[in-house]
């Protein structure tokens, strides 16, 4: 059934269902989703909304649904409109109705935001290696070419006599400026949804600091609308 199906008598139009799934897309978010909801149900349970008893249960569902995403085994459905309702059908049939507590307070805002968010701060270092990777094969090349001379030229005109490792390292330099900016992202990325619900917080006490600490970001959101919005 579509998340917002419950004005509705009737189906969705199958070309207007097509256009609306994510889940070919976004399914490559199913290990931050089950990550972020982890530590969603820590905080329901700080809060005093889950009991222990409760906890324990959507974790060890929770845990179940990571080790099927990993070995390859969850199933999907025709009627998973996305991989954060995949994960929500798959935790009810696994532990029941007491699935549908995991979202109290949580928002598809906050919960979408904090999976992308997730998703770069995991991505960002690997291709930060990988343009490490390739800077270290560039001074590897510059030090096997010292003293080999080349043309270089401007305006498609032989100028001037070059190093041809200098010519190498001319490329090292701009994939050095673009570590740089993607440290820069990942500082900016790392700022935390989760908690700020649809459009101003939750009516829960949930501890977003410890939130941001259990998730790896350095701190939560501030400020109405910071996060969530674009995603409305």
């Amino acid at each position: 059934m579509p998340l917002w199906s419950g004005r509705f008598t009737g189906n969705m139009n199958p070309t207007a269902w097509d256009l609306n799934t994510s889940l070919p897309f976004d399914q490559r978010l199913a290990a931050q989703d089950v990550r972020g909801s982890v530590a969603w149900a820590g905080a329901l349970l700080g809060a005093g909304v889950l009991t222990p008893d409760e906890h324990a249960q959507l974790t060890d569902g929770l845990q179940t649904i990571a080790t099927e995403f990993a070995e390859n085994t969850f199933t999907f459905h025709e009627s998973d409109e996305d991989i954060h309702t995949a994960v929500e059908r798959r935790l009810g049939e696994l532990i029941g109705p007491l699935a549908g507590k995991l979202h109290t307070g949580r928002s598809r805002n906050d919960q979408v935001a904090t999976d992308f968010r997730l998703w770069m701060l995991e991505a960002i270092p690997q291709v930060d290696a990988a343009l490490r990777a390739l800077q270290t094969t560039l001074v590897q090349r510059a030090e096997a070419d010292l003293g080999v001379i080349m043309p270089g030229y401007t305006h498609l005109q032989r100028a001037q006599p070059i190093l041809l490792s200098h010519w190498w390292l001319s490329f090292f330099w701009p994939l050095q400026r673009d570590r740089e900016r993607l440290g820069q992202l990942a500082a900016r990325t790392a700022v935390l949804p989760l908690g700020c619900g649809a459009l101003a917080g939750t009516a829960f006490p949930v501890d977003r600091a410890g939130l941001a600490d259990a998730l790896g970001f350095s701190i939560p959101a501030q400020g109405l609308r910071f996060i969530p919005a674009p995603n409305s």
